[in-house]
């Protein structure tokens, strides 16, 4: 790749010319003090057509970030689960409106807490559409008593559905429906998936998104060969803080500039066995890898290689904004998203305004918790997809920033 950040792309009649060293220089300023290391593959209309990498993938033996290393993305696991969901949506294996229960029969009474502590029933079921939108009342507490139960009758297995029909004795935090709150929606949604289709989660997965899409280091559990090649964890600590903090909380605020990095293994806390594949947190993969799947979103479903994995009606009725009361416009407060709704598991960009972003309207995607993010314009057919490997990333600095970098380098 040309240092200079110019790429020249020769198609059949014209050679595009790229000019990417805003995003270039922003990558290298992130890994001198905001990330140890860093990677970013960008894509238009399918194709790759910038890729950088910057700092360390081992900070202590100086080694260089390659984008070649696995890294653990946590929730930007979500776009490949809501995905699969969608596929099973257009097969008409079930519809947003349906009650869960109709599916997984333990949620067809569900219990919400009020705020004395006391229980009540909740006044309508928990739809499929709610466990999309992060809208069903439950929280991601993973020491609940019930996922606890769910270990100890797998004897540590905690397969998913198991894991899945155990979490429907909690209590929710409100009614289905009246809030957002970020939680394990995706996790059941995830169970719902094995329920419908009857194959493992991380089977249908790869048969139906990994494969098609030639995404072949893309797993839901970590291999000798896998840890081996993944780049070190880090711990971003400000000065003056705690090094213990909920890493999901931690998605949520944060642009602290200084502070040190803490190794703190390659372990992923929310993969609770082995036989667990967390919808919400459980992909390990590499940058260029799991790019193939924002290029084929991007495109309206299709790959650069002519494989569907979704149509073009689905991944725009992804992106569109069910944050649609006032109440749910308050929950869905996370600074770095303002100016977003949220669809169907997916932030949605829905005024400029307010954002104050150069990304265009419609743009869609998620972050993760060691860094990873997934930007996507199906309009336009640019994905961008970004990783470090650095718990407490301060996406509310960095990502809106890096959004700008990269759709500042297209135009007409």
């Amino acid at each position: 790749m040309p240092p200079n950040g110019f790429v020249f792309v020769k198609g059949d009649f014209l050679i595009m010319v790229y000019d990417f060293t805003r995003v270039k220089q922003f990558l290298d300023s992130m890994a001198v003090n905001r990330s140890p290391g860093n990677a970013i593959v960008i894509c238009h209309k399918g194709k790759k057509v910038f890729s950088y990498s910057a700092g360390y993938s081992d900070l202590e033996k100086k080694k260089p970030f390659t984008g070649e290393e696995y890294v653990n993305i946590y929730s930007c696991s979500k776009v490949t689960t809501v995905t699969a969901a969608a596929q099973l949506l257009e097969r008409g294996a079930f519809l947003l409106r349906d009650p869960l229960y109709e599916y997984i029969p333990e949620y067809r009474y569900m219990a919400v807490s009020e705020q004395d502590g006391s229980l009540r029933d909740a006044v309508k079921p928990i739809t499929v559409g709610d466990l999309f939108s992060m809208t069903a009342g439950f929280n991601y507490n993973l020491n609940s008593p019930s996922i606890k139960r769910a270990g100890e009758m797998t004897e540590g297995r905690y397969d998913t559905l198991t894991v899945v029909r155990e979490l429907a004795r909690e209590p929710l935090s409100f009614d289905p429906g009246t809030h957002w709150q970020y939680s394990l929606c995706h996790d059941v949604l995830a169970g719902l998936v094995e329920a419908v289709s009857g194959m493992k989660f991380r089977d249908y997965v790869k048969s139906n998104i990994f494969e098609p899409l030639g995404m072949t280091k893309s797993v839901y559990h970590h291999t000798e060969e896998v840890l081996a090649g993944m780049a070190e964890q880090y711990s971003f600590v400000p000065t003056g803080q705690s090094s213990k903090f909920d890493i999901v909380e931690a998605q949520k605020y944060g642009s602290a500039k200084d502070g040190t990095f803490v190794n703190v293994g390659k372990g992923v806390s929310h993969i609770l066995g082995p036989e667990y594949d967390s919808g919400g947190a459980g992909i390990t993969t590499t940058v260029e890898d799991y790019a193939k799947l924002a290029a084929a979103l991007s495109c309206g479903g299709i790959s650069a290689d002519g494989e569907r994995i979704l149509s073009p009606y689905t991944v725009e009725l992804m992106k569109v904004n069910r944050m649609t009361t006032p109440q749910l416009q308050k929950d869905f407060c996370w600074r770095q998203f303002i100016g977003y709704g949220y669809g169907l598991g997916v932030r949605t960009h829905i005024d400029r305004a307010v954002s104050g972003s150069v990304a265009p309207l419609g743009e869609f995607g998620w972050g993760g918790a060691a860094g990873a993010s997934f930007y996507t314009d199906s309009v336009n057919s640019i994905a961008a997809f970004y990783v470090q490997h650095c718990l407490n990333p301060r996406e509310e600095w960095y990502q809106p920033r890096l959004c700008n970098a990269v759709f500042s380098c297209f135009g007409n």
